[in-house]
């Protein structure tokens, strides 16, 4: 397939030219290419063509949700993520100390029979390992102390398919349950966590370099107590998830963080769940009902719990908010995320050599198109 007339979006630079695919790789970058046009040719008409989205957070989509327990529900998210613009995925889901946790299987079972649409990439765990008081929209259920044993009997279930796991540092046992999951390389994530500045440091200093949907479910910034956010900031090798919707944090908060931080530690994500790609309304999240309305979800008692904007317009918001250049768009939604999952060698930027994994999209930010190894799925 050769690409003609693209604005290609790279996480260092836009250039203008076409781009010639063979066997789901990036075989040529060039502007014009010439005698290349055996296989199919697309003229994008100066479109812009970001590397492929990846999105390290996303619970649910399209009506499914990883919690399902339904073999399809991984298959049904996959199929609505590729709409947005997301060409791999982290499943991200929780886990019930002393239940069968039997959505792990299927989801695994989902995906080994074949996805048409964005690549599973492995599961992120949002606890069990958390704070009571900063579980946000996650139930008891699915919280408990740090223990080896538990992280085990997750370990057997995820069957080398555990990539992220959010925790609470300042817990009790919660060293040993970070080594453990550093040892299997496993990204061990700060996250609804009650954490104080001096215990966030030490957190990062045993190997937690990253952080769950930054500001959220955990203590605000305060001038006698700078709380996590600070020690976050002042720490240079420490990534960061953001959710740039404009309600789980503030537009401003994005933009001064993003001027702190600087692109190269924030990974943009949805924090998806099962209402994205439809309308607004009513549905259903672990047995409680919640709404979702302008991109937002929320219980009926007022706590956010996700997204349904999608990657494409979250990236669109957060341009919008910044002031940003697209390549640093293509950083935070593209590059970013493929380090931080090891992959970038072979994802987060269109290059010779590459996963053909890109995103047509329009001056609207709209999606036009996703190409996921080559295999093209229209908007």
């Amino acid at each position: 397939m050769l690409i003609k007339n693209a604005r290609i979006v790279n996480p260092w630079g836009e250039t203008f030219g076409d781009v010639l695919i063979d066997r789901g790789r990036i075989r040529k970058i060039g502007k014009p290419l010439y005698g290349y046009m055996e296989g199919e040719s697309i003229d994008l008409e100066g479109d812009f063509l970001f590397p492929g989205f990846i999105d390290v957070h996303i619970q649910g989509a399209g009506g499914a949700d990883i919690l399902d327990e339904d073999e399809e529900a991984v298959s049904t998210i996959s199929e609505t993520c590729v709409k947005f613009g997301v060409t791999g995925f982290l499943a991200t889901t929780v886990y019930k100390p002393g239940f069968e946790n039997k959505h792990l299987e299927a989801a695994l079972n989902g995906f080994s029979k074949g996805l048409n649409g964005a690549r599973f990439l492995g599961f992120h765990l949002e606890g069990p390992f958390i704070s009571r008081e900063k579980r946000g929209m996650i139930q008891e259920s699915s919280v408990c102390e740090p223990s080896v044993k538990v992280l085990s009997e997750i370990m057997d279930k995820c069957k080398g398919w555990l990539k992220m796991m959010t925790l609470a540092p300042e817990l009790e046992g919660s060293e040993q349950v970070i080594s453990l999951l550093l040892e299997n390389r496993v990204i061990v994530s700060f996250g609804h966590s009650s954490a104080d500045y001096e215990q966030t440091l030490k957190a990062i200093r045993i190997g937690v370099k990253h952080v769950t949907h930054f500001f959220n479910t955990m203590p605000p910034i305060h001038h006698r107590a700078p709380g996590p956010a600070i020690a976050i900031f002042e720490s240079k090798d420490v990534t960061v998830q953001i959710i740039s919707d404009g309600v789980h944090i503030h537009p401003s908060m994005v933009r001064f963080a993003t001027r702190i931080l600087g692109e190269d530690r924030i990974v943009l994500i949805t924090d998806g769940v099962r209402s994205t790609g439809l309308p607004d309304g009513k549905y259903v999240y672990n047995g409680i009902e919640f709404i979702s309305s302008n991109g937002t979800a929320r219980y009926v008692d007022g706590t956010l719990i996700g997204t349904s904007a999608g990657m494409s317009e979250l990236a669109r918001r957060f341009a919008k908010f910044t002031g940003v250049p697209l390549s640093s768009v293509a950083k935070v939604a593209s590059y970013n995320p493929a380090r931080l999952l090891g992959v970038e060698e072979c994802k987060g930027s269109i290059e010779e050599g590459k996963d053909a994994d890109m995103v047509v999209i329009g001056e609207d930010f709209r999606v036009r198109m996703t190409l996921i190894g080559g295999i093209l799925f229209e908007a």
